[in-house]
């Protein structure tokens, strides 16, 4: 099974349908999915390169820890991807707007990310990192052969949907009246599954429902899910430790 979609998504069969009564070309549907998995290989790798600068340069993570402007500042980092947001979602179908909005979206978050990480343990964050690695091949492939085989997780929507509001409200009371580690364990733990369950429900959506104009927006939400998942991890392993 593994095998078998492993080859698909790096072929592109073309001349296979994604799924049953598939009625658009496989060849254009695959092409899309290139060019998504293209702009979040992109994104992550920014990410990556934005994050490492953070932690491995230290006098930034001193900046943004001891000083109020590195704090006024780290407020904004943390506003600015939410703001970018709406643009986004508007301009996604207009080039080169949309990439140069991308971009920023992007830098931003991994500014949080790579702050998350400086205080950090380097083997926590490296365990988060393997792991969301595994997962998210492992559910991607999945959900290629789940597809194939004419499974459907479109019904995954509205409770992940209701699953988001409840750990956002979740976060809000830790951050409120502070419960204990066991609470942030029981958080981390929770936003990872609800993360898993979002790789999956936008995997699915890229396969069958994304228009092939919103290849911008497909790439985020793989890129949100993905960054979410790890830091959930990240969230639970350092309460762990």
């Amino acid at each position: 099974m593994w095998q078998q979609g492993k080859n698909d998504l790096e072929s592109g069969n073309g001349d296979r349908p994604l799924y049953p009564m598939m009625q658009e070309s496989p060849q254009m549907r695959w092409a899309f999915i290139r060019k998504v998995y293209s702009i979040l290989s992109f994104q992550l790798l920014l990410t990556v390169a934005v994050a490492s600068v953070v932690v491995f340069v230290r006098p930034i993570s001193v900046f943004f820890a001891t000083t109020t402007p590195g704090f006024a500042l780290y407020i904004v980092l943390l506003i600015t991807p939410l703001i970018v947001l709406c643009p986004l979602s508007y301009y996604h179908q207009k080039h080169p707007l949309n990439f140069f909005l991308l971009a920023l979206f992007t830098i931003t978050l991994a500014f949080g990310v790579g702050l998350s990480c400086a205080f950090t343990k380097g083997r926590i964050v490296l365990e988060a990192a393997i792991l969301t690695t595994v997962v998210v091949v492992s559910l991607t492939l999945y959900t290629f052969w789940a597809a194939r085989r004419g499974k459907d997780f479109s019904f995954l929507g509205p409770f992940l949907f209701g699953s988001l509001l409840v750990l956002i409200v979740f976060a809000l009371i830790q951050i409120i009246f502070p419960l204990g580690k066991l609470s942030v364990m029981i958080y981390g733990g929770l936003a990872a599954i609800i993360f898993c369950g979002y790789i999956v429900y936008d995997t699915d959506n890229l396969i069958k429902r994304h228009s092939y104009d919103e290849y911008i927006w497909a790439s985020v939400s793989l890129y949100l899910d993905i960054i979410n998942l790890f830091m959930a991890l990240l969230t639970l392993f350092r309460a762990a430790d």
